[in-house]
């Protein structure tokens, strides 16, 4: 187990939260929310470089097959 720094244990006061179950909860959602923005903004890089070597390996594939 991760030693307990005071900045991890003085975050919920200093955010304002309470500091039982509730404040973890709250900064367990948040982290959370944050964690699915960046992967929906990272699927959608992924899906594009994707869609993009599909494009160029299909037009050397057909390049190649009948030139």
């Amino acid at each position: 187990m991760a030693p307990v720094t005071p900045t991890a244990t003085a975050l919920p006061f200093v955010l304002g939260l309470p500091g039982g179950d509730l404040g973890s909860l709250v900064i367990a959602l948040v982290v959370a929310l944050l964690a699915v923005f960046v992967g929906k903004f990272v699927l959608n890089v992924a899906s594009k470089l994707i869609v993009l070597a599909v494009i160029v390996v299909g037009a050397l594939w057909i390049v190649s097959t009948f030139l």
